[in-house]
């Protein structure tokens, strides 16, 4: 069996990263058009979708990008106006995120 490059390691690590990313963006919309959820919880929601699509422009790293969004959604956990069902999404979004590494 032969052994995987380096370029197809990292390859495959970019394309995990961006099926996470997908995942998470995917979960933040689902807040986002719950109308039953706060607008201030919306507003941070959409912000953190804007921070995780900075990683399109190449200039920042996926890491740095990914706790980034991930301390702007800690602030909505300890909001007390957070519904249940939006804090256990977020805790979802949560541990989507921190498996983000640079690749």
């Amino acid at each position: 069996m032969a052994r995987k490059t380096k370029a197809q390691i990292k390859e495959e690590r970019r394309v995990e990263v961006e099926q996470i990313l997908d995942e998470v963006k995917n979960l933040l919309s689902r807040i986002c058009a719950d109308l039953g959820v706060p607008r201030n919880i919306r507003k941070i929601g959409q912000e953190s979708i804007d921070t995780l699509e900075k990683l399109d422009d190449k200039e920042n790293s996926p890491a740095i990008v990914a706790s980034t969004s991930v301390s702007l959604l800690e602030d909505i956990i300890q909001d007390l106006n957070c519904p249940a069902h939006t804090r256990t999404a977020i805790y979802q979004i949560l541990s989507l995120l921190e498996q983000i590494r640079d690749y």
